[in-house]
């Protein structure tokens, strides 16, 4: 129990996929500047990692070596076209601000990441907890930034007006790369004080 809560946890802070990894940093840049966005495609990613995951697990002892890549591309592919088609039906307003970026989830080294690294070599129970974990991760930076730079470039949470009048928002915010600075300093901060607490821990 203790190595299955270990597969889910352990890419949350320690060895997140974006902080510690630095995968996925396009979507961080680009889908963050709303935290509705960013929540839509965290769930999207996570919903396609962990299904894709799953999905290799049960194939991999049929599937050949020499071909194993265009294999996993051809599920995820399928998987996200079904989350962008989903996202169209039930949240088009959504779907049209994520534009390309839902698509671009086949092409998101973290997913393809988890399928070559550790799918192929494990089975489903565990690589859906890898899944979930790695996917967890992923949101919480994605969330994270977006909060941060919607608070800050609108003066807004979830839509909602949290400053008054007088707050004029700071455009960099708004911006790629404000973006670009928060996720620096989030992996700054993760590497020098969050992952040496909890190395001197263990």
């Amino acid at each position: 129990m203790a190595k299955m809560r270990k597969i889910v946890t352990d890419p949350l802070i320690d060895n997140n996929p974006v902080t510690w990894q630095v995968l996925g940093v396009c979507s961080a840049l680009a889908v963050t500047t709303q935290v509705k966005t960013a929540i839509v495609m965290s769930l999207a990613l996570t919903i396609v990692l962990c299904c894709s995951n799953v999905a290799i697990s049960l194939l991999r002892k049929m599937i050949p070596n020499k071909i194993r890549m265009i294999v996993e591309l051809c599920v995820i592919a399928t998987l996200v076209i079904l989350a962008d088609q989903v996202l169209k039906a039930f949240m088009y307003d959504v779907s049209k601000q994520l534009s390309v970026f839902v698509g671009l989830i086949i092409t998101n080294c973290i997913v393809m990441g988890r399928a070559e690294a550790y799918a192929l070599q494990n089975p489903p129970l565990k690589s859906l907890l890898d899944g979930l974990g790695n996917g967890l991760g992923y949101s919480i930076v994605l969330i994270l930034v977006a909060a941060i730079r919607e608070l800050f470039g609108n003066g807004t949470f979830l839509g909602f007006q949290i400053f008054g009048d007088w707050f004029v928002g700071n455009t960099l915010m708004l911006l790629p790369p404000g973006a670009f600075v928060i996720i620096g300093l989030l992996i700054w901060l993760q590497r020098t004080f969050i992952s040496k607490h909890l190395r001197e821990e263990d």
